[in-house]
């Protein structure tokens, strides 16, 4: 691996005296990107973004270019930028970072992609046990407004945007963007079925974009020092800038690192940078996009972290939530709380994934409890089977995909609970 220091966007600026206005403006150059991207038209705006060849960073990892120019130019309706701040996959917990230490950069972010869709209302949906950082936001909202970042005519512009913070109720599938819509326009959070998409129908029948909050932070970097520059801090062509993992588990060195997108592997980012596994123990598993990402093995570790190369080994970057267990820990008992997490949170709109989910939660429950039969571990698979691809939303591939891996990947695990009647280790 290069010597070379990597390039930080981000956490360099991860001090408590960040979030405040006179800080964002002496030490991070802000809200310039606004002032250069006024000076731009708004197609060229998001023609500067496809060039950065940023992806999202919520978890499906598509151009964020590209979605914004799904929008209509010419709509009667009013257009909306949402914020996807409902952090809530198990392992992830970079955005709570961005919005605590530099939530001026999250809001220069969220101007620059509303003048660019044509948006004049928007809305930051917080994850309702973030409540620090709810009243972070809002205080950051409250001081863009007194030095006319935000309201009407920003900066002598002629631009007008409203921002207004909405804090969830703790519901994981809120996450997913339509439902978080509903939720939003105070409707019960389930996933819409789409068509239409939210870029042709969003909040309140709308147009609208929802990104999340790491993605709208790179935004103010890209316009400032330009499209092409964010995509060299990228290591691979389709993904640009750096990106900030989160590591956490059974690793002497948990924490958000941030390093180039595309440029690091599972192994260096364990090792390298977290220090290896804790208590110098074996590497048994890991997680490595959060919680509803397939499991890998100790083996399969020397995968570049980026969306192409984990998606062809069967796995997923996801939200890059990365959970590393050692050879000391029960997998059939972590798969266990995985299924019944989303047991719990599905929103139990679609039959495959409120039957399925729940269904899944009791199997593996009886086996990690020494009440599990052989035939158990044919009939996980085939449950996991009929849920995947047959729910309107992604939760219940989210369910089914952990669970299949962990069966597959890790079966001698299972049968030593079944054969012995309790977990071996």
């Amino acid at each position: 691996m290069s010597s070379e220091k990597p390039t930080t966007l981000f956490i360099q600026h991860f001090q408590p005296e960040c979030r405040f206005l006179h800080y964002y403006l002496k030490e991070m150059e802000g809200y310039q990107a606004l002032k250069k991207a006024f000076g731009m038209s708004p197609s060229e705006v998001i023609e500067e973004v496809k060039s950065s060849q940023l992806r999202g960073r919520g978890g499906a990892g598509f151009p964020t270019g590209m979605k914004w120019g799904f929008i209509p130019k010419q709509s009667s309706v009013s257009k909306y930028l949402v914020c996807n701040a409902d952090e809530s996959e198990p392992g992830t917990f970079k955005d709570r970072d961005l919005m605590r230490y530099t939530p001026h950069l999250l809001l220069e972010g969220m101007l620059i992609g509303a003048y660019a869709i044509g948006a004049r209302s928007g809305y930051i949906y917080i994850r309702g046990e973030y409540a620090r950082e709810a009243v972070l936001l809002q205080q950051a909202i409250e001081e863009a407004y007194a030095a006319r970042y935000l309201g009407s005519n920003i900066q002598g512009s002629g631009f007008d945007f409203e921002l207004t913070v909405h804090r969830g109720a703790g519901a994981y599938i809120c996450g997913e963007e339509t439902a978080l819509l509903n939720s939003l326009e105070g409707k019960r959070g389930e996933p819409r079925v789409k068509p239409p998409f939210p870029a042709q129908a969003g909040a309140f029948g709308g147009p609208t974009i929802v990104n999340n909050v790491e993605t709208l932070a790179c935004i103010p970097f890209i316009l400032r020092r330009g499209g092409p520059w964010f995509a060299q801090l990228g290591k691979l062509e389709k993904s640009g800038g750096t990106r900030l993992f989160c590591l956490s588990g059974h690793v002497k060195k948990p924490g958000l690192y941030e390093l180039p997108a595309a440029g690091v592997t599972l192994r260096e980012l364990i090792y390298t940078y977290g220090g290896g596994i804790l208590n110098d123990r074996k590497l048994k598993a890991v997680i490595p996009g959060g919680s509803s990402a397939p499991v890998l093995t100790a083996e399969e570790i020397d995968v570049v972290l980026d969306v192409e190369p984990l998606m062809k080994i069967g796995s997923m970057l996801g939200s890059a939530g990365v959970v590393v267990v050692s050879e000391d820990y029960c997998v059939v008992k972590l798969i266990q709380r995985i299924a019944k997490f989303y047991a719990h949170e599905s929103c139990g709109q679609c039959t495959p994934c409120r039957e399925g989910c729940r269904w899944m939660e009791e199997v593996l429950e009886r086996i990690e409890h020494g009440k599990g039969r052989t035939q158990d571990l044919n009939l996980l698979l085939q449950i996991a089977d009929n849920i995947q691809g047959k729910t309107l939303c992604a939760l219940g591939d989210a369910a089914a995909g952990p669970v299949a891996s962990f069966v597959k990947k890790f079966q001698s695990d299972f049968e030593a609970h079944i054969r012995g009647g309790k977990c071996p280790n």
